[in-house]
């Protein structure tokens, strides 16, 4: 692997260092890449001792291995701060750095930074010659890409007047999980699952992602977001294109995009129907008084930012037509979880009862993304012994019993960068396509209030006419 030059832009928040410099640093191991340069940038004055330190720490907390630690520390270290001449330093640091460690200039250029900061960042960068170099320049930007269509549309314009959509990559970290990487040799490797994949054998899909903790001190960030912007339109968005894309003619990046966008272009527009939306409320959790929303520190008194989202989207193609897609995602829900549950329908006829109820099932495909990342195939047995009792079992696939630490997803995500694979990161028309299907979502006002450490507002069963609750899921599949 030939050198690399890590510029960070963000390089002392908590992405980077809880995130970020652990992945750089297995990346460089797994790479084997043994020429390199760690740039960070940052707003506050710092000296490179500074920086060295925090990357020390960052990698020991990480427990990144003590010899891989050592090669990291060893490498130059760099910080700039992004004051008025900020970028003119940056310019000069890079120049520095990469002509007396003997680097070629391949360049990843990591903006950790918020969606707000995103346009005057790039084109500070831009009125330099960072993005420009005899070896490859990378852009990765973090989700999310903009807070509406407007906004991305503009973002995009602003990256493409310096960079190429070729050197562009809109990270999603969800797309380097290991269950949600191996949907696509999952659906299209195994006859089984791909011959049923469609709208004959399947009665819905359910995207869920709850989360039992509150905005954790994010609240500046998240009541401007809400939870349509931070996770329906990103994260639940890439994991229902993958799910209901069509084969690409080819594996790779390209073709992939291609058919993503197909599936967000052929999703029949939202109405006040297919959505409910919510926001939590006090509660006594596990014996400790939980405070609401709006009484967090930093949230108005008068908020109407969503924390739980419940959508239901409709897919009019050949092979989903009639298939809902269900996306629920919520904060100070009961549980952490998140799955893809593919529920598959009953038999036509039942034909056997009990107490004049039928006793089968539907067979239910479960997706686990976190905890304990795998998969299980939920089918109907005959219970041992007289008579014909039905129960349900599942065919089970942990991760952990495959491998001893899967890779994290930043981890995964850094390494494609490097490799130059866009497959698994987001295209700027694709961006713009998720906007415009959830536009009529961002500025409602009609929340309705859940109780903290709950499934969210009974009002969300109403999207899932004919299918269990929510709470039913959880029950059932929660292990």
């Amino acid at each position: 692997m030939s050198d690399i030059t890590f510029i960070v832009f963000g390089a002392t928040g908590h992405l980077a260092r809880t995130k970020l410099i652990p992945a750089i640093a297995r990346t460089v191991g797994a790479k084997d890449i043994r020429d390199f340069a760690f740039i960070g940038v940052g707003s506050s004055p710092r000296s490179d001792d500074v920086l060295r330190t925090k990357v020390g720490d960052a990698l020991a907390d990480a427990d990144v291995a003590s010899d891989l630690r050592d090669r990291v520390l060893a490498a130059p270290i760099r910080y700039v701060s992004a004051s008025i001449d900020g970028f003119d330093d940056l310019e000069h640091t890079v120049d520095q750095v990469e002509r007396e460690a003997g680097l070629s200039g391949n360049r990843l250029i990591y903006l950790a930074v918020p969606p707000s900061q995103l346009d005057a960042t790039v084109r500070g960068i831009s009125s330099t010659t960072v993005a420009k170099s005899d070896g490859w320049v990378r852009l990765v930007v973090e989700k999310p890409f903009g807070v509406d269509l407007a906004t991305a549309r503009h973002s995009n314009a602003i990256i493409h007047e310096t960079f190429d959509e070729s050197q562009v990559y809109r990270i999603d970290h969800f797309l380097g999980k290991e269950t949600v990487r191996n949907l696509l040799v999952f659906r299209f490797t195994n006859s089984l699952f791909e011959q049923t994949w469609n709208r004959n054998h399947i009665a819905s899909v359910e995207i869920t992602v709850a989360e039992e903790s509150g905005v954790d001190g994010r609240a500046g960030y998240f009541d401007e977001s809400g939870t349509v912007r931070d996770m329906v339109q990103n994260h639940l968005t890439q994991i229902l294109t993958l799910i209901a894309m069509e084969p690409p003619v080819k594996m790779d990046a390209a073709s992939i995009h291609q058919e993503k966008v197909k599936v967000l272009n052929s999703a029949r527009p939202i109405t006040s129907d297919d959505a409910i939306l919510g926001q939590y409320g006090a509660a006594v959790i596990d014996g400790e008084q939980v405070v609401g929303y709006r009484d967090e520190p930093g949230v108005s008194d008068e908020s109407t930012t969503p924390t739980f989202a419940a959508v239901r989207v409709s897919i009019d193609n050949w092979r989903w037509n009639g298939v809902p897609f269900y996306l629920r995602t919520g904060k100070r829900m009961s549980a952490r979880m998140s799955q893809i549950a593919v529920r598959y329908h009953r038999p036509p006829v039942c034909l056997f009862h009990a107490e004049g109820e039928c006793e089968g099932h539907q067979n239910i495909l479960k997706l686990r993304l976190q905890p304990d990342e795998g998969f299980e195939l939920f089918f109907d047995v005959k219970q041992p012994g007289p008579g014909t009792e039905i129960g349900r079992i599942p065919l089970a696939v942990r991760y952990d019993d495959l491998v001893n630490e899967a890779p994290d997803a930043y981890e995964t995500l850094l390494t494609d960068v490097v490799e130059g694979d866009q497959t698994l990161f987001v295209r700027s028309d694709e961006v713009e396509a998720a906007w415009e299907l959830y536009a009529p979502l961002l500025d409602r006002t009609d929340i309705h209030t859940y109780p903290a450490g709950t499934d969210g507002p009974e009002h969300a069963d109403d999207l899932l006419v004919g299918f269990d609750t929510w709470s039913n899921v959880r029950r059932t599949f929660s292990r």
